[in-house]
């Protein structure tokens, strides 16, 4: 049972009844659930499957290859394959004798490990795929990797014999909060809005890493049992995570271990400062990674344009990761009830938050009322000066209805209680942002919260609308 891609599900289906062959990129951070689509869509037209091995050398790649062709066919190999022309002359002999009469699926997984450096496999399966494959009306190819930046160079971008050859490339994000829910209930997992929220926090919308929760289970045992107990599989994964998808991570690894640490994203001389990544190629190759793979955004202050950029780490896993898994690595079961009691907590859950709403934009302009207008996100941060303070606004929503929303994301425990203090910040933090962007449009103070806002006096003064967690699924 898929449980959300219905976009994705639909165009790889339409495909099936198409009568030409097409080329498919299938891109997606580790533990998505790429393998899993295309196993459950094309469970009854695979003709060929291969899965790269990881860290092998050519030679082990050519066997891994070739026994699969020899499952699939069951046709014994007569000697032995030397390198890849040899490889692909046999598989195209083996891809020649199947039916024309219904769709063959090729789907190759892990693409990025079976292609080692000079091997000569990207050039032979664009020599397939331009002299064979691509003439016949029944074959779809899938290739399909983690390491979103590889693909992306070497096959999306390819300025050789994938040039503008792929029919369709499919982007498999994280789930949002409400395939998260379904997710969750399609495996008796019943959780309410605000206890899914707490788990996405921690782990994001990860399916391999959801499937773990237990019926049963509150947010604050299931995330102790996977990131923190001697067993647990979230406690570990972040050794493999950046290794599995890079060739040399050590840039990326310092770069995320800088942004995890940053409450509101880092400009890149400060990135550059604090990680130690060399300022020229090595950076902007491995920055380029990291947003190219989903665990970075670049965002753009209000009313400027690429200058003073903020990059922010938006891979909640790795966040919670440096903020509690690896300091507590030696502390055990059950320290999570004690370390989410603690300040660093609530401070975490605060930024937390912040990036749970950057990834629903399009909910939240559900619960809005603009679905249909078009709009641009930005963050804004006024350093102040002698004579006035400076403020920051977590998320600004530019719409082209001549309006502006400044949203202040909100997480507590219960109802958020706007006093006459906060009301007066809000209402000069709204009057400062007009009289410094010097906007003409309409500003609205906009707040989202895991629980509904307390109304009273104040409140009803400042907000003018209001959305709670709930309204995102």
């Amino acid at each position: 049972m898929i449980i959300g891609r219905e976009q994705q599900s639909k165009i790889l289906q339409s495909l099936l009844k198409d009568k030409k062959s097409h080329f498919i990129a299938i891109t997606g951070r580790r533990r998505v659930g790429k393998t899993y689509l295309i196993d459950q869509i094309y469970k009854d037209n695979i003709a060929y499957r291969v899965t790269g091995i990881q860290n092998a050398d050519t030679d082990a790649q050519v066997i891994n290859f070739t026994q699969k062709v020899i499952e699939y066919s069951k046709v014994p190999l007569i000697g032995t394959l030397r390198n890849w022309q040899e490889t692909f002359i046999y598989f195209k002999a083996y891809l020649e004798r199947l039916s024309k009469r219904k769709k063959h699926v090729i789907f190759i997984d892990e693409l990025p490990w079976i292609a080692t450096a000079r091997s000569g496999f990207i050039q032979g399966l664009a020599h397939l795929w331009n002299d064979f494959i691509s003439k016949q009306p029944h074959f779809i190819l899938v290739v399909c990797g983690s390491a979103t930046s590889w693909i992306s160079k070497k096959i999306i971008n390819d300025k050789g014999g994938f040039h503008n050859r792929l029919s369709h490339i499919i982007k498999l994000k994280p789930f949002t909060l409400r395939e998260t829910k379904l997710f969750l209930k399609s495996r008796k997992v019943n959780l309410t809005d605000n206890a899914i929220t707490e788990i996405y926090m921690a782990m994001g919308g990860i399916p391999f890493y959801l499937e773990q929760i237990q019926k049963g289970e509150s947010p604050t045992v299931a995330i102790d049992r996977l990131c923190f107990a001697n067993d647990g599989l979230l406690k570990y994964e972040y050794e493999n995570l950046y290794k599995a998808l890079f060739d040399y991570p050590e840039n990326h690894e310092a770069i995320v271990k800088t942004l995890a640490t940053s409450q509101s994203g880092l400009t890149r001389e400060d990135i550059i400062k604090k990680s130690k990544v060399d300022p020229g190629g090595p950076y902007t190759r491995t920055m380029d990674d990291l947003i190219t793979s989903g665990f970075v955004i670049e965002e753009t202050p209000y009313g400027r344009k690429k200058r003073g950029a903020l990059y922010r780490l938006i891979d909640e896993y790795s966040v919670f990761y440096h903020k509690f898994i690896k300091p507590n690595r030696n502390s055990g079961k059950g320290i999570w009830q004690q370390l989410s009691a603690k300040q660093a907590y609530k401070i975490w859950t605060g930024y937390a938050f912040e990036t749970l709403c950057l990834k629903h934009i399009d909910q939240i302009k559900i619960a809005l009322g603009i679905t249909n207008v078009y709009t641009e996100n930005y963050s804004y941060r006024y350093t102040g000066s002698k004579e006035d303070k400076g403020f920051q606004i977590d998320l600004i929503i530019d719409r082209n209805d001549n309006s502006i929303n400044l949203c202040e994301c909100k997480y507590y425990n219960i109802g958020y209680k706007i006093d006459k203090q906060y009301a007066a910040n809000l209402q000069r933090r709204k009057a400062d942002f007009i009289a410094q962007t010097k906007t003409k449009k309409l500003v609205f103070n906009t707040m989202i919260s895991n629980h509904s806002i307390v109304k009273n006096q104040y409140s009803l003064d400042v907000v003018d609308s209001s959305i709670i967690v709930s309204d995102l699924f």
